[in-house]
C-alpha cells in the first residue's frame, strides 16, 4: 500500500534535536505562524472527510470485483486504467491520513485527536483490506507480460518507474493469505507502538536544578546549548533521571520493533533488516556501506579533530556530552525574530533564483507553516508533502536561535521539492529518502553561505563556520553513527531480547567510536538513545541525511563553479520526484554516487573548514 503519512524530518542531535526556549504567536520572536488544516479538511467532523472515505470504500471494492484474480490478463490500456485507479484511491485515502497525523502532530496529549487518527487509521486499514491483491498481482506477472503491457500503453509507460520500485519486492514478496494477514495486523503492530512512544515522549517533564517548574522535553534540551555550563549539566542530569525512570518501557518499544523487524526480514528472506530500506530508498546496499566506511574513516579528521578543537575554546580538558552543541565563548545570545528569519531565508532563496523564493512564499502567508512550542506538539522539525492535489505543510519549533533559521530553511527546501515533485501524480512525486535529503540541506548551505558572506567580523564569522561545521557533524557524523546503532541493536536483537543495559552499552560504543577521545562520558548518558523518534518511526532513516549532506556538498560544489543553467538542471531535478534514480538525477551534474571517490568530495569539504577554524586561532 502507497503510505499514506510520511515525514521528511531534521536529523536528531542531543540539543540540535529540537527547538529551543519557549515561544507562542505574537510573543517576543513576532507572529509565529500556525497551520491551517482547512486546504484538506475544515475540521474532523466535515462532510466532505466522511464522502471521501465512503468513497473509498466503494472504489476499493470496485477495484477487487473487477480486477482481482485478472490482472495478468489485462491489455496495456487496461492495466494503466487499473493503476490510475488504485493511484486516486491511495490520494483520496492519503488526504484523510494527512490530516489526522497533521491534527494529531500539533497536540499529542490531545485524546480527542489520537482517538480520531487511531480511528481514521483502523477504518483505511479495513477499507484497503480488498486491494491488498492489487500490488501482489501485479508482482506475480512475468517480466515478458509486463513488457507487453508497456509496450501496448503510453499511459502505463509513465508509471514504468512506479513498477520497477514495486516489483524490485517481488523476491520477497509473501503469499497473498499473509500478505493480506500483515496489513490487518499493522494497526496494532508498529503503528501502535509507535504512537505509545510519541504520546509517553510528550507526557514528559523534566525537573531542572534552577528552574522554577517542571520544563517539557522541548525546554529541557535546548538548555543543552545554554552558555552556562553548570544549567548545560543541571539539564543533562534531568533528562537522564527522567530517560532512566522510563526505561523499561523504551527497552520495551525498542525491542518489539526489532524482533517484528527480524520475523518479517527472515520471513521475507530478505538478505538483512536494512534491505527493505536501502529498496525504498532506490539506493544499493554497496553505495550505503561505502557512505558508512567513508565517514567511519574520517572520524578521526572530522568530529575527533573538531571536538579537540572546541575543547580548547571552552578552556575544557575534557568535554562532556553536555558540552557537544554548546555556544562558543564569544557567541552572540541573542534572540532572532521570525521577520528576521524569514527574510534571511527568502533572500538566501532568492539569490540563487527568483523562482525559488516564489515557491516558498505560500508558506508564509497561506497557514503551511506552524511554529510555535505549544504543550503537546511533537518535537523537532518536519515537513509533510500531503498530498498532490494539496500542498506541504511545515511543523518547526521556533525559539529563535541561528540553527533555528537553518530549520526553516531546511524544511522550506523540502516544501519547495515537494511541490515542484507534485505534477508527477502520487505514485511518482515521492522521493527516495536518499534524495528527499537534497532540498532540504542545499536550502541550508544558500542560507549559512548569506550569512558568512554578508559578515566581516572575524569572531562572528568563526562563530557561523563553526555553527556550520557542527550542523554538518551532526547531520553526517550523528547520523552515521545512529545508523551503526541500529545496525548492531537489530543484529544483537536477533540473538535475543535485549535489556535497557545492553541497548545503554551499544548506544556508549558508538558514541565513542564517533565523537572521539575529546569527550568523557558521565553516567546517564547511556540512556540517551531513548528519546530518538528515527529508530522508533523508521528505523535505518538515519542514513539518508549522510547521504543527503555529501550529495549537497558535491552540487554545492558545481554549483559555485557552474555558469548559467544550474538552476534550471537543479529544479529539473527536483521536479523529477521519484521518477528517476539517483544515477540518473545526477548525472545532469557530472556526479555518481556509486562512484567511491563521491563521498570523499563531501567530507572534504567539512574537514576544509575545520582548517579554516584551525587557521583562525593563529
Amino acid at each position: 500500500m502507497h503510505l499514506p503519512f510520511r515525514l521528511d524530518r531534521r536529523p536528531l542531535a542531543d540539543a540540535a534535536d529540537a527547538a529551543s526556549g519557549q515561544g507562542a504567536p505574537g510573543g517576543p520572536l513576532g507572529e509565529l505562524p500556525e497551520w491551517n488544516l482547512d486546504d484538506l479538511y475544515p475540521g474532523p467532523d466535515a462532510p466532505a472527510l466522511r464522502e471521501d472515505l465512503d468513497a473509498a470504500r466503494a472504489e476499493a471494492q470496485a477495484l477487487a470485483d473487477e480486477f482481482e484474480g485478472k490482472m495478468a490478463t489485462l491489455s496495456g490500456d487496461a492495466m494503466a486504467d487499473a493503476v490510475a485507479r488504485y493511484e486516486r484511491l491511495q490520494q483520496r485515502l492519503g488526504r484523510v491520513m494527512s490530516y489526522a497525523g497533521l491534527r494529531h502532530y500539533q497536540n499529542t496529549t490531545d485524546p480527542e485527536r489520537a482517538k480520531f487518527m487511531g480511528d481514521r487509521h483502523n477504518e483505511v486499514t479495513e477499507i484497503t483490506a480488498p486491494t491488498v491483491f492489487f500490488t501482489l498481482e501485479l508482482n506475480r506477472i512475468e517480466d515478458a507480460e509486463i513488457e507487453r503491457m508497456l509496450g501496448e500503453s503510453a499511459a502505463l509507460t509513465r508509471y514504468k518507474p512506479w513498477l520497477e520500485r514495486l516489483r524490485a519486492y517481488r523476491p520477497y514478496q509473501l503469499s497473498d493469505e499473509l500478505e493480506k494477514f500483515l496489513h490487518d495486523q499493522s494497526v496494532v503492530g508498529a503503528a501502535a507502538w509507535n504512537r505509545l512512544f510519541d504520546e509517553t515522549m510528550a507526557r514528559l517533564t523534566f525537573e531542572v536544578e534552577g528552574e522554577d517548574e517542571p520544563l517539557p522535553l522541548e525546554s529541557t534540551l535546548t538548555l543543552l546549548s545554554d552558555a552556562d555550563r553548570s544549567r548545560r549539566a543541571a539539564a543533562a542530569a534531568a533528562l537522564s533521571t527522567v530517560f532512566a525512570e522510563q526505561l523499561p518501557i523504551f527497552t520495551r518499544i525498542m525491542n518489539t520493533l526489532a524482533k517484528e523487524q527480524e520475523i518479517e526480514t527472515r520471513w521475507r528472506k530478505m538478505p538483512s533488516a536494512q534491505t527493505g530500506r536501502h529498496l525504498s530508498n532506490q539506493v544499493e546496499p554497496e553505495v550505503v556501506q561505502a557512505l558508512r566506511d567513508a565517514v567511519v574513516e574520517a572520524y578521526p579528521r572530522l568530529s575527533h579533530r573538531y571536538y579537540t578543537l572546541k575543547a580548547g575554546w571552552l578552556g575544557l580538558d575534557k568535554l562532556q556530552h553536555w558540552d557537544r552543541n554548546a555556544p562558543l565563548p564569544d557567541e552572540p545570545d541573542r534572540k532572532i525574530d521570525w521577520a528576521e528569519a524569514r527574510a534571511t531565508v527568502m533572500d538566501a532563496y532568492a539569490g540563487f533564483s527568483p523562482r525559488m523564493a516564489e515557491l516558498a512564499e505560500p508558506f508564509f502567508h497561506n497557514g503551511w507553516i506552524d511554529a510555535p512550542v505549544k504543550p503537546g506538539k511533537a518535537a523537532g522539525a518536519f515537513a509533510h508533502p500531503t498530498v498532490t492535489d494539496a500542498h506541504p505543510y511545515v511543523m518547526l519549533n521556533y525559539l529563535g536561535k541561528t540553527r533555528d533559521v537553518m530549520t526553516l530553511a531546511h524544511e522550506l527546501g523540502h516544501g519547495v521539492h515537494q511541490i515542484l515533485a507534485a505534477d508527477q501524480g502520487e505514485f511518482l512525486s515521492s522521493t527516495p529518502l536518499t534524495l528527499a535529503e537534497t532540498a532540504s540541506v542545499f536550502g541550508e548551505m544558500l542560507t549559512f553561505r548569506r550569512l558568512l558572506d554578508r559578515e566581516t567580523d572575524p569572531k562572528k564569522r568563526r562563530t557561523l563556520l563553526a555553527g556550520k561545521v557542527e550542523d554538518m557533524l551532526n547531520t553526517v557524523v550523528r547520523q552515521i553513527a545512529f545508523y551503526d546503532f541500529e545496525c548492531r541493536v537489530h543484529a544483537a536483537r536477533a540473538e535475543g531480547e535485549l535489556t535497557g543495559d545492553d541497548l545503554g552499552e551499544i548506544w556508549m560504543q558508538v558514541q565513542r567510536e564517533s565523537l572521539g577521545p575529546a569527550f568523557e562520558f558521565a553516567p546517564g548518558y547511556e540512556t540517551f538513545w531513548a528519546y530518538i523518534p528515527h529508530f522508533i518511526h523508521s528505523p535505518f532513516y538515519v542514513y539518508a541525511y549522510a547521504f543527503g549532506d555529501g550529495l549537497v556538498n558535491a552540487l554545492y560544489a558545481v554549483y559555485e563553479e557552474s555558469g548559467e543553467g544550474f538552476q534550471d538542471k537543479y529544479f529539473d531535478m527536483l521536479a523529477a520526484g521519484g521518477s528517476k534514480g539517483h544515477k540518473e538525477l545526477l548525472a545532469p551534474f557530472g556526479l555518481d554516487a556509486t562512484d567511491p571517490q563521491f563521498w570523499q568530495k563531501g567530507l572534504g569539504l567539512i574537514d576544509r573548514m575545520i582548517g579554516e577554524l584551525e587557521a583562525s586561532e593563529v
